[in-house]
């Protein structure tokens, strides 16, 4: 199911965590929270640039090249097979696209509900794969740190089995047909120059702490 009323709200999509019912739809979200909400992690003037500017250039540059035969299908099917797309428009499609539900997607995994830590078999299984919950967040602040250029750190899952991985620009685990999105961090300048200016690792460091991992760890769930 998705939601196709301009501003769709967010905490329905919140609320859901198999890939069949998490769909944004193809219109700009609300915010689940106010724009001061993740300070003092993220300042309340980048989250108003980021989702009133950044994020809705995304969602306008997306839906040119979209037809309403093409909104039939959901988001999540066009990302991981763009071929119903005029062959022409496809890069534009998978650019922004993919930065429209990136983004929608990391609205929904902060909080302001700070410091979580992942429970029940997401806690399991990250203890399991990666030796602890230390080692996993370390390893994942070391792939944003070493990524070259812009782009996003995403936790997946792919056949019962947790990934950190980087990808370029606004890719993701769906275009790159590699398992299912868990949680993904920004880090495109625009996601933190304003308060960290060069200092990434910090940025990464601190995001940790508006985790929303009360709903990464049902969506987890839902998954296997």
């Amino acid at each position: 199911m998705y939601f196709k009323t301009y501003l769709i709200d967010i905490t329905k999509l919140a609320a859901t965590t198999d890939d069949e019912s998490f769909e944004c739809g193809y219109d700009l979200p609300k915010l689940p929270y106010s724009f001061e909400a993740l300070e003092p992690v993220i300042d309340a003037t980048t989250m108003r640039v980021h989702h009133g500017k950044h994020h809705k250039k995304y969602v306008e540059k997306m839906n040119e090249v979209l037809t309403e035969k093409n909104k039939k299908k959901s988001l999540i099917e066009l990302l991981m097979d763009p071929s119903k797309i005029a062959k022409k428009n496809q890069d534009q499609f998978l650019n922004n696209a993919g930065g429209h539900f990136n983004h929608s997607y990391f609205w929904i995994t902060m909080s302001p509900e700070m410091n979580q830590k992942p429970s029940g078999k997401l806690a399991e299984d990250i203890d399991k794969q990666f030796g602890s919950f230390d080692k996993f967040k370390q390893e994942f602040i070391d792939a944003g740190v070493k990524h070259f250029g812009s782009g996003w750190v995403w936790l997946c899952v792919n056949d019962g089995k947790l990934k950190v991985q980087s990808f370029l620009n606004q890719s993701n685990p769906y275009i790159e047909k590699c398992g299912h999105p868990l949680a993904g961090c920004d880090i495109w300048e625009h996601a933190y120059y304003l308060k960290y200016q060069n200092n990434r690792e910090k940025y990464i460091t601190n995001w940790f702490k508006v985790i929303n991992w009360n709903f990464i760890s049902k969506r987890y769930e839902g998954l296997l």
